[in-house]
C-alpha cells in the first residue's frame, strides 16, 4: 500500500509539474518590461516606451514620411535577443501590417530614412509559442533602418 502512495504522489507531482505553468498577459508583460528596462539602465541607454510596454530609440530621425500599418515598408533589421544573440537579419520588403505587433506598433515611430532599436516585450512578439528558434515568451530587440515606404 505504501509503494502504490508513494506511486501516486510521484505521479501526482509530475502532472502538476507538466501543467500549463503560463502566466496571465499582464504578468508576462511585467516581467518582460521589467528585462527590458534592465537592459536599457545596464547599457546606459535612453529610450521612450509607449502604453503597450514597447520601448523604442530613435539613433537616426529621417527626413521622409511616417508609414501606416498598411503602407509597404524596406526595412534592413537585425533581431537579437537581449543577451545580444542575433536570431536573424536581412532587408525584408512587405506591407506592415503582416509582421509582428511590435513591428506594426514600433515601425511607424520612424520616419523613412530613420534608424534605431526597438525592444518588444513578448506578447507583441511571437508570444508563448517556440517560433523558428526563437524561444517562448522572448524579449526581442530589432535594430532598423527604415529605407523606404511605398502606399
Amino acid at each position: 500500500m505504501k509503494k502504490i502512495l508513494v506511486l501516486l504522489s510521484v505521479i501526482a507531482i509530475l502532472f502538476v509539474a507538466c501543467e500549463d505553468d503560463s502566466l496571465s498577459y499582464e504578468e508576462q508583460l511585467a516581467i518582460d518590461i521589467e528585462k527590458i528596462q534592465t537592459y536599457i539602465v545596464d547599457s546606459s541607454l535612453t529610450a521612450q516606451s509607449t502604453e503597450s510596454g514597447l520601448y523604442y530609440i530613435i539613433e537616426e530621425e529621417g527626413t521622409g514620411n511616417y508609414p501606416t500599418v498598411d503602407s509597404t515598408v524596406n526595412i534592413t533589421y537585425t533581431g537579437m535577443f537581449l543577451d545580444g544573440e542575433e536570431f536573424d537579419s536581412g532587408t525584408i520588403e512587405y506591407e506592415l501590417g503582416a509582421f509582428i505587433l511590435g513591428w506594426q506598433e514600433g515601425v511607424p515611430l520612424f520616419k523613412e530614412g530613420g534608424s534605431g532599436r526597438l525592444f518588444i516585450p513578448s506578447g507583441l512578439g511571437y508570444g508563448s509559442e517556440d517560433y523558428r528558434g526563437i524561444p517562448k515568451n522572448s524579449v526581442l530587440m530589432f535594430d532598423i533602418e527604415l529605407l523606404e515606404i511605398s502606399n
